[in-house]
């Protein structure tokens, strides 16, 4: 059987944070300019079945391919990062700098894939910049709108609303990457992970990476998008939204689920037992943010 137990689960997503907050800058920024760029590939082809089929659910059924190429090359995708390498500080096999550092690659990497994405595709579907008919780039104006001056338009309920999108988001997205642990085939990984990004792709959450993305392409198509309006009402809101929702909703419940709180009790992944761990890594991390 193929089939990964909850508690070895756990041991990996640990392993992996270790492993994410050790490559290098270089492999960061590299890695992260693939996978931002292979998601927004995925995006524009979720758009196109949308506009196909004239049924937004064929788009999100296809948005998953982004999301599996991404895991299963071992790229870097900083959403899903968010819930594996704070566990890593939790348990001590990283530091909090070393953390950080992989964010701050990560994103920059998504940045510069996203933007180069951004460009190609705009040139696709404007056929060099000589035709403005392809629906899409209506599709990618409208929706660089709604994603910014839409909720700057609600204000302080606008500012809440994209917060909550995002938490929602980021925790199906992490536990996309975490459901890619449960299997040891490859099919198996690829059905798994395809579940919860389907969930949250269909229901329009917010997602930073996918964002990095249409946001800038719906900019350079004329959308009445200012770099203020981006940061501001979406780009700051969504990334601390996704940090929030993976590290909580994925990262901690899981690994609270999964620890012994009986006094002296081994646990089955492998790390320091008991109840006190718990609350003392639980501190650590609380201290940390």
């Amino acid at each position: 059987m193929d089939y990964v137990k909850p508690s070895e689960v756990l041991a990996s997503m640990i392993e992996a944070g270790k492993t994410k907050a050790e490559l290098g800058i270089m492999q960061l920024i590299v890695r992260g300019s693939l996978g931002g760029a292979i998601l927004a590939c995925a995006t524009t082809l979720a758009f196109t079945a949308t506009a196909q089929t004239k049924i937004p659910m064929v788009g999100a059924l296809l948005f998953p391919v982004g999301f599996v190429m991404i895991i299963l090359l071992g790229l870097e995708l900083v959403t899903g990062s968010f819930a594996l390498v704070p566990l890593a500080v939790l348990e001590k096999r990283t530091t909090i700098k070393r953390m950080l550092g992989n964010f701050f690659w990560v994103i920059i990497g998504h940045l510069i894939g996203c933007a180069v994405y951004a460009a190609l595709y705009g040139l696709t579907i404007t056929k060099m910049g000589t035709d403005m008919s392809n629906p899409l780039i209506q599709t990618l104006i409208t929706t660089s709108e709604a994603k910014t001056t839409a909720y700057k338009s609600m204000g302080a309920e606008g500012m809440t609303l994209v917060f909550i999108k995002a938490m929602l988001c980021n925790w199906m997205v992490t536990l996309g990457a975490v459901m890619a642990m449960t299997s040891k085939s490859t099919s198996g990984k690829i059905f798994a992970m395809w579940l919860p990004i389907l969930t949250f792709f269909g229901q329009g959450f917010e997602h930073t990476v996918v964002n990095f993305f249409v946001i800038p392409a719906g900019m350079m198509l004329g959308a009445n998008v200012s770099f203020a309006d981006w940061w501001i009402w979406n780009g700051i809101p969504v990334l601390i939204g996704n940090f929030a929702g993976g590290l909580l909703f994925t990262g901690i419940l899981l690994y609270l689920s999964q620890k012994s709180f009986k006094p002296g009790a081994s646990s089955e992944a492998g790390l320091t037992p008991g109840r006190d761990t718990v609350i003392s890594a639980t501190a650590a991390l609380e201290k940390s943010l």
